[in-house]
């Protein structure tokens, strides 16, 4: 395949997703921003004056990067689930990717650049919210820039893998239910792992998501639990694990029979 077919191919899968995603903006942005400013009243307004300063940085300072990282979580995973999965069952356009001679990786990268807008997009949209509460800073802007884009690309990567092994609504809902959300609020959103009992600190140390909260807020604040370097090292072992699972997947077939 021709290199002007490739991009072809990429732009035109791509395309597709970003304009769905804005078109529908409603179900796209509007849920995660609700839901962030309910956060930042609740834990903000409410109980930050009574919980006082963590790490040197008041409460809601201190839960920003946080959010950030539970919107580009969960945004970027359904997106990418939830768009395989009805290309597959719904509008079957699989199908017609399949048959032509695009490679699996531009199909990987078509998918995942689609997640990674929408997961991006809603993190600096809860940024952004998150300027009504309080007073921001940005202490290592490349760090912030890293973990936005490289945590929207691990998880576009799983929800591609949830979205080929799909076989109903169902299962593309239950991980987000049962397994991300878990892993994402004992990951030192709302706390600092320095703050707990030792074995509660050895149990959230083995909670990847807790690298990508906290290499997040050194970030911001300058301020981590844990070296950033270890959580540099956590997001690009789970980006060569998921894209070469993603790629075996897609060069068998597994999964896309219905």
């Amino acid at each position: 395949m021709s290199t002007k077919g490739l991009f072809t191919s990429f732009y035109t899968i791509v395309r597709k997703d970003v304009v769905r995603i804005f078109r529908i903006w409603v179900q796209t942005f509007l849920p995660s921003v609700v839901t962030s400013v309910l956060y930042f009243l609740v834990f903000g307004s409410f109980l930050g004056s009574r919980i006082g300063s963590v790490g040197g940085f008041n409460y809601v300072s201190f839960v920003v990067p946080g959010l950030v990282m539970l919107a580009i979580i969960m945004n970027s995973y359904s997106n990418t689930s939830f768009n395989f999965f009805t290309s597959k069952f719904f509008s079957r356009s699989i199908d017609e990717i399949l048959v032509s001679p695009t490679p699996p990786w531009i199909l990987i990268a078509g998918y995942v650049t689609g997640g990674i807008v929408r997961g991006v997009s809603v993190g600096l949209l809860v940024l952004l919210i998150s300027l009504f509460f309080t007073h921001l800073t940005i202490s290592h802007l490349l760090v912030v820039v890293s973990f936005f884009v490289l945590t929207a690309l691990i998880f576009s990567l799983a929800g591609l893998v949830n979205g080929i092994y799909a076989k109903s609504i169902d299962g593309i809902n239950i991980v987000p239910t049962f397994v991300l959300t878990p892993l994402v609020y004992l990951g030192g959103v709302f706390y600092s792992v320095n703050s707990l009992p030792g074995f509660w600190q050895k149990i959230s140390y083995l909670n990847p998501v807790f690298y990508l909260v906290d290499g997040l807020r050194y970030g911001f604040l300058g301020f981590s639990d844990a070296p950033v370097a270890v959580s540099l090292a956590v997001l690009f072992a789970f980006i060569v694990v998921l894209a070469a699972v993603n790629w075996y997947l897609l060069k068998k077939g597994l999964g896309l029979k219905h």
